[in-house]
């Protein structure tokens, strides 16, 4: 038997600026995919030009929330000593479930059996969407007990998953969406796109805490294998999105958004933007607000949320007589 001492979490002493802060919007933020009428969708998906960038991009997705799920946040948070920072990022770890499930909903609600299997085998053949994936991972395999540096490149990969690689993806359906089409399905986008961007916010100022404790060699060390990684992950988004949005002639917007969000990941962690300013496409600087579907970024659902109405629960909830 071991004798460590276990603490337990005190959120009456703040032990980590903002902690609370990013505690309590997330919990302001929840939502559920059940709840949004992707249904509605159906009438325009049949008769929607490019259905296979648009599947292509939700199964991108699909895996990056998956790496994010399963081994980013919880490593993260396993090795983050404050214990208010660590529940912060487990209940992130929560929300990445929900963003994962919420493309499975889609799928479900627009396509076959048969297409959704394709899709979860292309998944595992894109060389490029895989790249970026093992890239990532690897960092947040590589973390060390009580190695600040280690912890900080993982800080550093995850805000830029959250802040910038997704956008490859959450670009078609936000475009869409502005324009009126298959405007529930993107509704579910921005609602994630909404959440990530606190986790965006919030890992880079946990990992400004870690960075600012390095001697000024040991910063400039780290800034240089951090641009040397984004500029990595940049050139094989390119090619990402070259390829799937091949059918759209759309690559050079989505390019510019990522870009644009490349240059916010940087700025959630403290760091000098990398890609000069340029123009983005106005449609998606909106998103699904456009179309008048509105809502305040960080507290109230979309317009198109309806939450979902339970049934209490009572003695005839567990009479089960009835069931063959």
């Amino acid at each position: 038997m071991s004798n460590i001492v276990y603490e337990g979490v005190n959120w009456n002493k703040p032990s980590s600026e903002l902690a609370q802060v990013f505690w309590d919007q997330q919990w302001k933020q929840i939502w559920f995919p059940e709840e949004i009428a992707v249904s509605k969708d159906i009438q325009q998906w049949k008769s929607f030009e490019h259905q296979g960038t648009y599947k292509k991009v939700f199964a991108g997705l699909t895996l990056l929330d998956t790496v994010q799920t399963n081994i980013g946040m919880n490593r993260v948070a396993a090795y983050t000593d404050d214990l208010q920072e660590k529940a912060v990022l487990t209940v992130f770890d929560a929300f990445e479930a929900i963003h994962a499930k919420s493309y499975s909903y889609i799928f479900t609600t627009l396509c076959t059996n048969k297409e959704i299997d394709e899709l979860f085998e292309w998944i595992k053949k894109n060389e490029f969407l895989q790249y970026k994936a093992n890239k990532i991972a690897d960092i947040y395999t590589s973390i060390k007990e009580s190695d600040n540096e280690s912890l900080w490149k993982a800080m550093f990969a995850s805000v830029m998953l959250e802040s910038f690689l997704f956008y490859s993806g959450f670009f078609y359906p936000l475009y869409l969406g502005g324009q009126g089409v298959l405007r529930n399905s993107a509704e579910i986008i921005s609602l994630i796109l909404r959440d990530e961007s606190i986790h965006g916010v919030a890992v880079g100022f946990f990992a400004q805490g870690i960075f600012s404790k390095f001697d000024t060699e040991k910063q400039d060390e780290l800034k240089v294998w951090g641009y040397e990684l984004l500029l990595d992950l940049y050139q094989n988004e390119m090619k990402y999105t070259d390829d799937i949005y091949a059918e759209t002639g759309l690559s050079p917007d989505v390019k510019a958004y990522v870009r644009y969000n490349a240059n916010k990941a940087l700025m959630n962690l403290g760091l000098d933007t990398m890609f000069p300013d340029e123009e983005v496409n106005p449609i998606v600087m909106n998103g699904i607000r456009n179309e008048g579907s509105t809502y305040d970024f960080f507290s109230q659902k979309g317009a198109t949320y309806a939450k979902a109405k339970v049934v209490p629960i009572s003695d005839d909830t567990f009479d089960f007589s009835n069931l063959n």
